[in-house]
């Protein structure tokens, strides 16, 4: 079944999920946990009542009882998950795949994530069974409304006292519907909103701020309300990219050291976690922080995992998942957003462009993440291996090796590693000037094949 993805289940609506799997999912998953009540959430996409009571029925037939949350963000529901007695749950969601998609991204008892290494397949293995036998006594239903509660959650994080104008974009999708009740409660942040409705079917653009394209709606709103910043989310609110007074955006890992760098000077030496695919700043930041920075393989589950062994206080990801141990080590666009008012308003920031926070976190030059289409990815492997002999190499995730001293003028580094969720082998690539930068990637493109979108 090709909906039991490696972090999550997602698929189109109804040829490859539907009620009736939904159904047994729901079952299935609150048969793997052996609980006793599960929360559920949703996202506004046209289907997602359907898909979410499906998923109801299926935990309650199973003997379950069910905590109905309702509409949800990600985030909200990861609240939900870590602060109501329960044994886990799960959102029914897509996140910013297109409006004919749907899928659920399940968690554990404390919103400890649930993955293809620790459950998924246990559940599509179930799915693909025979049904099971219903229990003796359904599960009960509560549904419960914890949108002012989780707003509490979220303003408790802000300690921001002076007024800052942001731009941000809801994409329609639900960053609108937890966002107006957090704004209300912060009267110092004044919010520049556009589409801020859900609207599952994503009627203006694509909600993935990782295209550049879907970040120009927020761009023109900066330049017409001379914001501070701008923020654009993605559908089911997890994630975020930011944009600085210019326009031009700022890549999440240079959020990350951003980031890292004020929670270090608040909090001392603490662990923070980054991905593989990050920039040399990000480490060379939390260093120079007192904090120790540790690096992991690409995947919410891994950097979860990792959080909570290390005690890190914070993690990011380049594709904009940004990690807080105090929000049940669990990743959230709108508490990144907070985070990142609080730092500029700061004191010692207060008078400072976005853009000159960032300016020296710029100083090496990455490709950003290439996709390649290739059939036989040991070969590729293979010829990487021949072709980049003499540097230091690991193989935390994919390939990773490094070049040259960072003192050199020409020292560069480059990790392969396979998608966990498409068919692609993925590339990123980062050296001292764009020279070299321009060079190694039209190199490593030539022995990989034409990059695809």
């Amino acid at each position: 079944m090709g909906v039991f993805k490696a972090y999550d289940i997602r698929g189109l609506v109804p040829d490859e999920l539907n009620t009736d799997l939904a159904r047994r999912i729901g079952g299935a998953f609150a048969q793997l946990l052996g609980a006793r009540r599960l929360v559920i959430g949703r996202d506004a996409r046209t289907h997602s009542p359907e898909i979410a009571a499906a998923v109801i029925d299926g935990v309650r037939g199973a003997g379950t009882s069910v905590l109905d949350i309702g509409l949800a963000s990600t985030p909200m529901a990861y609240f939900a998950i870590g602060s109501q007695t329960c044994d886990g749950g799960l959102c029914v969601t897509a996140s910013h795949n297109p409006g004919e998609y749907n899928g659920m991204k399940l968690c554990s008892e404390g919103a400890r994530p649930i993955s293809a290494a620790n459950g998924i397949l246990d559940i599509e293995h179930a799915c693909a069974g025979e049904p099971a036998s219903p229990a003796a006594e359904r599960g009960t239903l509560e549904q419960i409304d914890l949108l002012e509660a989780y707003t509490d959650h979220v303003v408790s994080f802000c300690d921001l006292d002076v007024p800052i104008t942001i731009a941000i974009d809801a994409a329609n999708g639900m960053a609108g519907y937890t966002l107006p009740s957090i704004l209300e409660r912060l009267p110092q942040v004044r919010a520049e909103c556009m589409l801020m409705e859900p609207d599952g079917t994503f009627p203006v653009h694509e909600a993935n701020p990782l295209k550049e394209e879907n970040l120009d709606g927020v761009r023109e709103l900066i330049a017409s309300t001379g914001a501070r910043l701008g923020v654009g989310f993605d559908g089911d609110a997890d994630r975020c990219c930011f944009v600085d007074e210019t326009g031009r955006t700022v890549p999440a890992d240079l959020m990350t050291a951003l980031l890292a760098r004020d929670l270090l000077a608040r909090k001392g030496a603490v662990p923070v976690v980054y991905d593989l695919r990050s920039s040399w700043v990000v480490k060379e930041e939390i260093a120079r922080g007192g904090g120790e920075p540790i690096r992991d393989r690409v995947g919410h589950s891994f950097i979860k995992a990792t959080m909570r062994e290390r005690g890190a206080a914070f993690a990011g990801e380049l594709s904009g998942h940004f990690y807080f141990a105090d929000n049940f080590t669990t990743d959230s666009g709108v508490l990144a957003m907070i985070s990142t008012l609080n730092l500029l308003g700061r004191e010692e920031n207060r008078e400072r462009p976005f853009s000159e926070l960032v300016c020296d976190l710029r100083r090496y030059h990455a490709t950003g993440e290439i996709n390649f289409r290739v059939e036989d990815k040991q070969g590729a492997f293979a010829r990487l291996a021949e072709t980049y002999t003499g540097g230091r190499s690991d193989e935390l995730d994919g390939v990773t090796i490094e070049f040259g001293d960072l003192a050199d003028a020409d020292w560069w580094w480059f990790n392969v590693r396979a998608s966990n969720t498409e068919p692609l082998l993925r590339l990123n690539l980062e050296a001292k000037s764009a020279e070299t930068r321009d060079r190694r990637r039209d190199e490593i493109v030539a022995l990989l094949g034409e990059p695809v979108a």
